[in-house]
């Protein structure tokens, strides 16, 4: 038994070689390849192992194949050819026990302060406690699901409007508008509709996204052909209120009754709180600076993984390839 009181020990200082921020699929990954490289890696994050999937509609299915979620070089056994939102999660968590992964739930990173070699990383736990974490360098797999696209207009502060689609069932016999023109609004307004919603789409754009999915697109296109659910292109939302959202139409001004908004406008990175860090940001998509190669950023010891090398360009950056920066911080720092 250790000498040391356990009010000592448990203020002890903690030290790893690499921390990782974020515990998503390419964070797991991250901390897996460094762990791999013979170094202690520790993930924190504010939410649950793969938060953002977790929020994820409990149906949803992946537009891709299990081959090209995995990580860790463990298989994804699923018996469908494109696998649903809660095997994923039971795969995440089977490769995090696995491996042994450190992963500190439910701690929010507030500030990183030091240099390359130490940092001190400044947490708060769920009930605001503060703790420090110790480690020579860091990762940076935030993501982009927590923080939505804001319209920016009156009312959508109620607590009627949504920036994340979950169950439709909620909402069976209800008037609902869907703001967006990509695959998020098209699934949300086809499975609001099918289960008895009363269901309109509105968009900025002509048409909808030219990305949206190929089995989708002519599913949602023929519900509003049909009158089935009403749409109106060209057009925004300009107000909410309790009972009614405002559009502006190329017709004109139009009031439509409302119970319910999802604003399925889209995410963004926490490009404040990277920035806090001191990574740098350029052009108008707001790439990071990093080495193509490391993904160090201008930072030294600081490096990206996953969608936030994108920056804003959201829709380049996915699981699928993003799982692969791992490998690439590992082998810059086992050249180190």
């Amino acid at each position: 038994m250790s000498d040391v009181p356990l009010e000592t020990a448990a203020e002890m200082p903690e030290y790893f070689d690499v921390l990782v921020v974020g515990a998503g699929p390419t964070g797991l990954a991250c901390a897996i390849e460094a762990k791999k490289s013979g170094l202690r890696p520790v993930i924190v994050d504010k939410g649950c192992v793969c938060n953002s999937l977790f929020h994820y509609p409990a149906h949803m299915t992946f537009f891709t194949t299990p081959e090209l979620l995995e990580i860790g070089d463990i298989p994804f056994p699923s018996p469908n050819p494109k696998p649903t939102r809660n095997e994923a999660l039971q795969y995440y968590r089977q490769v995090a026990a696995h491996y042994r992964l450190d992963v500190r739930q439910y701690h929010r990173v507030e500030r990183v302060s030091g240099t390359d070699g130490a940092f001190t990383v400044h947490t708060l736990d769920r009930f605001g406690r503060p703790g420090l974490l110790h480690t020579r360098k860091l990762v940076m797999a935030t993501g982009y699901y927590d923080l939505p696209n804001y319209l920016d207009i009156p009312g959508e502060n109620l607590s009627k409007v949504h920036h994340y689609y979950f169950d439709p069932h909620p909402f069976f016999g209800m008037d609902v508008l869907v703001i967006g023109g990509k695959n998020s609004a098209a699934i949300a307004a086809l499975e609001l509709w099918r289960s008895g919603a009363r269901v309109t789409l509105v968009h900025r754009e002509s048409e909808l996204h030219r990305h949206v999915k190929y089995w989708i697109k002519p599913d949602i296109e023929n519900r509003i052909k049909n009158g089935e659910i009403k749409a109106y292109f060209n057009a925004q939302a300009v107000e909410i209120t309790p009972d009614s959202v405002a559009l502006q139409t190329p017709e004109g001004h139009v009031t439509l009754p409302n119970d319910f908004v999802f604003a399925m406008t889209g995410y963004h990175p926490d490009f404040d709180f990277l920035e806090g860090t001191g990574v740098r940001f350029d052009g108008v998509d707001r790439r990071p600076v990093c080495d193509p190669e490391t993904l160090e950023s201008n930072i030294p010891g600081i490096y990206l993984a996953g969608v936030i090398v994108a920056g804003s360009r959201t829709n380049e950056i996915f699981i699928e390839n993003g799982r692969f920066h791992g490998r690439q911080i590992a082998a810059a720092l086992a050249s180190m």
